[in-house]
């Protein structure tokens, strides 16, 4: 495995990390969660990314219950947690980052997590309605008491993340360090081209997510959507839009014979491709079986396969660099 630190801060993160979204408690149960997790820490993955809202608050207690049941050092894991969206219907209690939500939410997934602290907590998503000034100084104070050790946002534009470093370095509090932006092939303005400022002036660290774009960038949605796919769960009819978008099932097809060549397949390539980037410090993965767990660290192996050359002819197909959209 390969670490890197996350961003400018002192702390490292394995390359490939795991995640927990729509799996942990609606496509595997614990056994499930338990054994893929397993496989991930054995290869050396140190960072096991977690929400309060994935699964409302079941995919947090079925992380808790395996770590706890795994016994592993505390030092040699890193867990996080994102707050926004909220478990219940209250006024304060949903799509807020007040200070009353933030302390109370901490506070709540250190309980379903079985947890004396969070190594990493997320702003899920930018809150218009609250000054951030307000959040900076709640994150700030989560830190000191001992609940998390570092903060950052999850797709929050440029402007929001700089107001909130400054806030923070104004009045001498701990900053945000990390943004959780997606970024895949098909998906790359915000990380490739909006952050570029952000990693050389305030050196943020990226946990990027989704870098098979939903599973597209595996070829399964090549002939449409296969039973039990993450398409296919209630609740997720939302993704179609997002993934079926014109013209990327034709250069998905297109990008398979270049895996073949490589003698990797297209999951290990999308996954390499975004390791390609320096910027990127962990690449956040999914997975409902040990097996894809193994498939998905090969994509280690696979980076050094990318070869200028190669990266040529995937930009080619791919046809969507921001920097020559100016």
């Amino acid at each position: 495995m390969e670490y890197r630190r996350l961003g400018r801060s002192g702390i490292k993160v394995s390359a490939l990390s795991l995640g927990s979204w729509v799996t942990f408690g609606l496509q595997v149960d614990k056994n499930a969660a338990r054994e893929c997790m397993a496989a991930a820490y054995d290869a050396g993955v140190n960072f096991f990314d977690n929400a309060e809202i994935y699964a409302r608050g079941q995919s947090e207690t079925i992380m808790g219950e395996v770590l706890k049941e795994l016994g592993w050092r505390r030092s040699s894991y890193l867990v996080s947690t994102k707050f926004y969206w909220g478990l219940y219907e209250g006024p304060n209690e949903k799509n807020t980052l007040n200070r009353k939500r933030l302390l109370e939410a901490i506070d709540g997934s250190l309980q379903r997590l079985q947890l004396d602290y969070v190594d990493l907590v997320f702003c899920h998503r930018p809150d218009p309605e609250t000054p951030i000034e307000e959040t900076v100084w709640a994150m700030h104070n989560i830190i000191e008491r001992g609940k998390a050790l570092y903060w950052g946002t999850s797709e929050w534009s440029a402007a929001e993340i700089m107001e909130a470093w400054q806030i923070a370095e104004r009045h001498h509090l701990h900053k945000p360090v990390m943004e959780q932006p997606q970024y895949n092939m098909f998906h790359r303005e915000r990380v490739e081209k909006e952050y570029a400022h952000l990693y050389q002036t305030i050196g943020l660290g990226t946990t990027v997510w989704s870098p098979l774009a939903s599973g597209l960038l595996t070829g399964k949605y090549n002939d449409g959507i296969p039973a039990g796919s993450r398409l296919s769960l209630p609740g997720y009819e939302w993704l179609h839009s997002h993934v079926f978008k014109p013209g990327r099932i034709e250069k998905v097809k297109r990008l398979v014979p270049i895996a073949a060549d490589l003698g990797i397949s297209l999951a290990q390539m999308a996954i390499a491709w975004c390791l390609k980037n320096p910027n990127v410090s962990t690449v956040i993965t999914g997975a409902s079986r040990v097996e894809q767990v193994h498939e998905n660290m090969k994509a280690l192996e696979a980076v050094e396969k990318l070869t200028p050359d190669v990266m040529q002819r995937i930009e080619e197909i791919l046809n969507d660099s921001p920097s020559e959209q100016e």
